[in-house]
């Protein structure tokens, strides 16, 4: 597989990338600038939107726009660019991480800490109407969220355990929390995660340089080196979900790499799933 550059950008945090097939595009964050981009991997043609807050995430709507997870909450942003809340639950130093909407169209979205405290994050699943029920009420910091192909479990990552985690998952409820696979000293910390057509989970290691493929099993079979230290989160796209997208990150290094929070890809690197807009 040949690694190569999809967007060259200098994101001081970019996070989340997302395949929206109701537009062509991969959508990404840059959680400390505030931004959302978009790419079109066939024009080339990218956007950049500016929020007024922190953004962990940013997921396509079933009916346009898009849902966001951000300091003080949930917002909806309209095809229009027009914005509310779905959920506002301001809590000072905390702001919102990592997300994923399951299989039912709604939205698991994690929080952290800025000052990274091991017991301030929350993992809560947010309903289409904007009903929310706690999950996780005590986590370090929130991160990948998946499913299995067919829906029966969900991954998770609480990054300072160096664990990826696997539940079972009823499609509304994740039960009996175990470890799945285990990231060794040395090796960085994972971070954002995907889930292949094949069950294979693959893990992006947060100054580890690299993203890990696990079996359905919990093997690692395969391991990509990439050129910048902090890749962040990795997502299948394009119009046959085969190209792998990675974000990057170049917050807290001293002397990033020049790729460093750009938008990176892997061709063909594998067969990703179609995934599910958030229904509200």
């Amino acid at each position: 597989m040949g690694l190569d550059v999809a967007v060259r950008e200098q994101a001081e945090l970019g996070e989340g990338p997302t395949w929206d097939p109701a537009t062509g595009r991969l959508i990404w964050v840059d959680i400390l600038s505030a931004r959302v981009h978009t790419y079109d991997p066939v024009s080339g043609h990218r956007t950049v939107m500016a929020t007024e807050q922190h953004v962990g995430a940013a997921k396509p709507r079933a009916g346009g726009g898009l849902v966001v997870n951000l300091r003080d909450g949930i917002g909806l942003y309209a095809p229009d660019g027009a914005f509310r809340w779905l959920v506002h639950d301001p809590e000072p130093g905390r702001r919102g991480n990592d997300a994923a909407v399951a299989p039912d169209g709604a939205l698991w979205a994690g929080t952290m800490r800025y000052n990274e405290a091991e017991t301030g994050g929350s993992l809560a699943r947010i309903a289409p109407d904007g009903t929310v029920t706690p999950v996780l009420p005590v986590v370090a910091c929130s991160n990948g969220i998946g499913w299995s192909p067919d829906g029966r479990l969900m991954y998770y990552i609480d990054t300072p355990t160096r664990r990826i985690d696997v539940f079972d998952f009823d499609g509304r409820r994740a039960l009996n929390r175990r470890p799945f696979a285990t990231v060794e000293e040395g090796a960085g910390f994972p971070d954002g995660l995907t889930v292949d057509a094949d069950g294979c989970v693959w893990v992006a290691l947060w100054d580890g340089g690299a993203l890990r493929r696990y079996t359905a099993g919990g093997a690692l079979d395969r391991t990509v080196a990439l050129p910048v230290r902090r890749p962040t989160a990795c997502a299948f796209g394009g119009a046959d979900l085969r190209d792998l997208y990675i974000s990057t990150a170049r917050t807290g290094l001293a002397a990033p790499h020049p790729l460093s929070g750009s938008l990176l890809v892997l061709p063909g690197a594998g067969q990703g799933m179609p995934g599910t807009a958030f229904a509200g």
